[in-house]
């Protein structure tokens, strides 16, 4: 196994996770009251989901790989900018930065796969 397929199954496989963790828990949806984002909650989940489906629909067809990897990217950067912008410690960022990093690899990566 490649580390691109191991990359992508990492961060489709959580933001799978991070969607059913949404819906079964207050946890996240209080997180996004915490973020002034909470009419935005459901948007997110559903950006997460379909950027999920999109990294593992990528390795059947290339193109979407890129497409979602870059989304997904975007996603956490703009998570990782509101976490600065709420102050919240280097620690609690951590994952978006981690997700942005990795999916931003994984846009890197595809492009040079295609």
């Amino acid at each position: 196994m490649t580390i691109l397929i191991v990359c992508t199954l990492i961060s489709s496989l959580s933001f799978l996770g991070y969607t059913a963790y949404y819906f079964s828990s207050l946890k996240m949806k209080n997180e996004f009251k915490r973020f002034g984002l909470e009419k935005f909650g459901w948007l997110v989940i559903t950006f997460q989901f379909v950027g999920a489906i999109g990294l593992l629909l990528g390795f059947l067809y290339p193109p979407l790989l890129t497409i979602s990897s870059f989304g997904l990217s975007l996603l956490m950067f703009l998570g990782v900018f509101i976490r600065i912008k709420i102050k919240d410690s280097f620690w609690i960022s951590l994952p978006a930065l981690f997700y942005m990093v990795l999916n931003t690899y994984i846009f890197w990566a595809s492009l040079h796969w295609l």
